[in-house]
């Protein structure tokens, strides 16, 4: 195991970048960023700083049943 995993709590190593939203979408990371400013996407801030964008999951499913209409 990497020493990563023992300390990172279970439920960020679940959340999804916004390059890895972009790349299940078939879309661009800029398209990504405009559906969370829009609000259409819930995104959280994470890091020191908060400038690291997370999707959880459950959150990306909901954009994606919402355009699957």
């Amino acid at each position: 195991m990497m020493a990563a995993n023992l300390t990172t709590p279970k439920f960020e190593r679940q959340l999804l970048t916004v390059k890895q939203v972009a790349e299940l979408d078939s879309c661009s990371e800029k398209t990504v960023r405009r559906a969370i400013d829009a609000g259409l996407l819930d995104a959280m801030r994470v890091g020191v700083s908060g400038r690291l964008l997370r999707i959880h999951p459950d959150a990306h499913r909901a954009y994606r049943r919402a355009w699957d209409r």
